[in-house]
């Protein structure tokens, strides 16, 4: 057997000079291939539940969110419990800033999860919709309808509401699930998986509709990502170094969810009230979420970049500025000089990346170049400009005159999301319902035989 491809550093922050989060506990530990076995037993009692799950209606399965909501504010003292030892462990270890945001949970947050799943339930079943049909000239009728994938997994680092949010879209249309939460996180989810699991439990619904690995560590991320025949799709969320893993050695389809190296483009006719106001909700509403923009974009004829610099600086944030941008800022308004690094860097943190250009084709251009395919906006009054910057860009998600933090399935309407897709193929953007179910055709004859 093969040796562990998910890495140390997969359990990480994205910055590798950052301290590690929780290692691994040093415990003796089962072998690779009884782990294997283990794994290729849950996914195979996931396949079962699965089937169950194809079977459940809407009304079945809206009882199962409203039942998990309602055990999340039930058990919140259980969950907050086991969400301080993680937290307190990640502080230990020096973990950074962003990253224990993206861990803590809070009264409000997990009252923010059953809000979600609430949401959920009063959202259209996807499975069984038809997508397109028509009668042939020879009679047949043909559908093409929404079903479950069947068994999802998910690998993500340090993020215990994606294990609510992946449970409660997996549970919606239809599917199974298997998680994998990180070490970091690993009492949070534990606890999390167990009250998942028997609120399914007290519905009717298969408890096995939601099942973990973390219990295995790294080979049980490993094992899950060869486990060909037995998941039927894989969906990484995390750093790029954990993404790009699973992308190069899993086994089974991967949906790549990409890091959000995302880019704002202030055209010279841009408001100075609506950008200085959306380039605050965008930096600092919450930094450490990959839909923060990164990279400011300034037209060299636009006015307004003392006013939008002065706020965020106000605000706390470092601006890792061009040349230009710096010899254009009043003396009073400090930054400190951008290398190439900064215009890769996804900072999830209050550091913006600001760089000074002299049309639009020079921001597309920059953006081509330096973009993650995840979100990108221009802040403009030119419509010709606007219609152009939609047209050119090609990422995942493109903004006119609003904050990049709206890429986000609930913002979007979809109750929640797996994650944002930064490929082409089945799934581009957030990711909710309807892109966690796949279509089979109906074919309805009356005795036809083909000539």
């Amino acid at each position: 057997m093969t040796e562990a491809l998910i890495p140390q550093a997969a359990e990480r922050s994205h910055d590798a000079s950052q301290a590690t989060l929780m290692p691994e506990a040093e415990t003796a530990r089962p072998s690779l291939a009884d782990v294997e076995a283990a794994v290729h037993a849950i996914a195979d009692r996931s396949r079962q539940a699965a089937r169950s799950m194809a079977r459940a209606n809407r009304a079945w399965k809206d009882r199962g969110l409203r039942a998990i909501a309602a055990a999340l504010l039930e058990r919140k003292a259980q969950i907050l419990a086991a969400n301080t030892k993680d937290v307190a462990a990640g502080k230990a270890n020096g973990t950074s800033a962003a990253l224990l945001d993206r861990l803590t949970l809070t009264e409000a947050r997990i009252q923010g999860l059953a809000d979600a799943l609430e949401n959920l339930a009063n959202l259209p079943d996807p499975v069984g919709n038809v997508v397109r049909g028509q009668t042939l000239p020879n009679g047949l009728r043909l559908r093409q309808i929404n079903v479950p994938m069947g068994v999802v997994a998910a690998i993500y680092e340090a993020r215990p509401n994606v294990t609510v949010d992946i449970a409660g879209l997996g549970l919606k249309s239809g599917n199974a699930v298997i998680l994998r939460g990180g070490t970091a996180a690993a009492a949070t989810n534990a606890a999390l998986v167990t009250v998942l699991r028997d609120a399914l439990d007290s519905v009717g619904l298969p408890a096995d509709a939601v099942q973990s690995v973390d219990q295995y560590g790294r080979e049980g991320a490993n094992a899950l990502m060869r486990a060909r025949g037995r998941v039927d799709v894989l969906i990484p969320r995390g750093g790029r170094e954990l993404i790009q893993s699973v992308v190069t050695h899993a086994k089974v389809p991967v949906i790549e969810t990409g890091e959000g190296n995302v880019h704002i483009f202030l055209d010279a006719s841009a408001n100075e009230d609506m950008a200085v106001e959306i380039l605050l909700n965008a930096k600092t509403q919450r930094p450490s979420v990959c839909n923060t923009v990164e990279t400011l974009l300034v037209h060299s004829a636009s006015t307004v970049l003392p006013a939008v610099a002065a706020a965020l600086r106000a605000a706390g944030v470092t601006l890792h500025a061009d040349e230009r941008i710096r010899a254009a800022l009043p003396a009073s308004i400090d930054s400190v000089p951008a290398t190439e690094e900064d215009w890769a860097t996804e900072y999830m943190d209050l550091d913006l990346a600001v760089a000074m250009v002299d049309s639009l084709d020079a921001a597309v251009k920059h953006i081509r170049t330096w973009s993650t395919g995840h979100t990108e906006a221009i802040l403009t009054n030119d419509l010709g400009n606007a219609e152009r910057f939609i047209a050119e860009v090609d990422s995942a998600a493109v903004i006119v005159n609003a904050s990049t933090r709206f890429t986000d399935g609930g913002e979007l309407g979809l109750g929640a999301e797996v994650g944002i897709s930064t490929q082409k193929l089945h799934a581009r953007g957030p990711m909710g319902l309807t892109e966690l179910t796949t279509t089979k055709w109906i074919v309805q004859g009356e005795g036809q035989i083909r000539a």
